[in-house]
């Protein structure tokens, strides 16, 4: 299981930073991932990684202000999020993918988390 934290209620240009442990110790999968829902929107992809952290993948919505990255002990990955919008509110969830950013590749959805940006 995937348990995700880290989200908040910021302001346009604050920056928040996600966190995802996977709860049995390790990650599993050849990506690990982020996507999120605004509301009244589809889920997106937002960034993913290949397990060892490299390569990363990027929406171009979070390219440039978004870094994924994941704890040297491999048991944790990271969204840093810079110059947070208010159009990056959203439901955060980490994933554990079969592929680098397609919804229909996720074996394993986490936990959401609420990011909010008021402008």
């Amino acid at each position: 299981q995937l348990q995700a934290s880290g989200g908040g209620m910021v302001q346009a240009g604050d920056s928040l930073r996600l966190s995802c442990e996977a709860s049995g110790g390790t990650f599993t999968s050849n990506y690990l991932g982020w996507f999120r829902r605004a509301p009244g929107k589809e889920r997106e992809f937002v960034a993913s990684m290949r397990w060892r952290g490299s390569p990363t993948y990027y929406a171009e919505t979070a390219r440039g202000r978004f870094t994924i990255s994941r704890s040297s002990a491999k048991n944790t990955m990271y969204l840093q999020m810079n110059s947070l919008k208010p159009e990056d509110t959203a439901v955060y969830y980490c994933v554990e993918s079969s592929g680098e950013r397609w919804e229909s590749d996720v074996v394993s959805w986490g936990q959401e988390t609420q990011v909010t940006v008021s402008s």
